[in-house]
């Protein structure tokens, strides 16, 4: 009880974010027909049988994929703060890139941020998701404090499964790192290049 009350009354701030994204309405929802009764039989038994047919765009992919802006998207968290986010600056190497960005804390109370990096391949030559999370970092900031947030994007952050070859592929091409507060709300972007 007193844990709940000092959320409630602002003496604790606990800067939450959600792992999945809430649809608007259940029409919205990637599955949103009822389980198929009777279903299937197996070995005697009848089995509730349902089609996930997502492929890669699972969560807030299939959202952003479909075009459709759900109620609470992925990452999206209440404060009783507010932060401003400075412009995402990249390191110049080739395919090891080195990103940041400075976080302020603009309001009148200690709370933490979670910043996202997503990172979006626009002129892949398979189809991918719009944009990826490749990394987050959460940061405590006090009324005023700012704090630059690292990230490391490698490879791996910008590779996908090609399924022909069988292995994980970086393409050449043009990239951007996406920085935000939620899937939704990306507040700082820098574009570039793998050559």
């Amino acid at each position: 009880g007193n844990s709940l009350a000092d959320v409630l009354t602002g003496k604790v701030n606990p800067s939450g974010k959600l792992p999945f994204s809430y649809p608007v309405s259940l029409d919205d929802a990637p599955v949103k027909t009822p389980v198929q009764y009777p279903g299937i039989m197996k070995e005697g038994e009848r089995i509730a049988q349902e089609s996930y047919d997502e492929g890669i765009f699972v969560g807030y992919r299939w959202y952003e994929h479909k075009g459709i802006a759900p109620l609470f998207p992925f990452g999206y968290g209440l404060s009783y703060t507010t932060f401003e986010y400075g412009d995402a600056k990249l390191s110049s190497a080739s395919m090891n890139k080195n990103g940041s960005v400075t976080v302020k804390n603009t309001g009148n109370a200690a709370g933490a941020e979670v910043v996202q990096l997503y990172i979006s391949d626009p002129e892949c030559s398979v189809e991918r998701p719009v944009k990826e999370l490749k990394g987050f970092d959460k940061v405590f900031l006090q009324p005023g404090e700012s704090k630059e947030v690292s990230f490391e994007i490698n490879a791996d952050a910008l590779s996908y499964f090609d399924a022909q070859k069988h292995e994980w592929v970086a393409e050449p091409g043009v990239f951007k790192a996406l920085i935000g507060a939620s899937s939704a709300d990306i507040r700082s972007e820098a574009e570039f290049k793998l050559k």
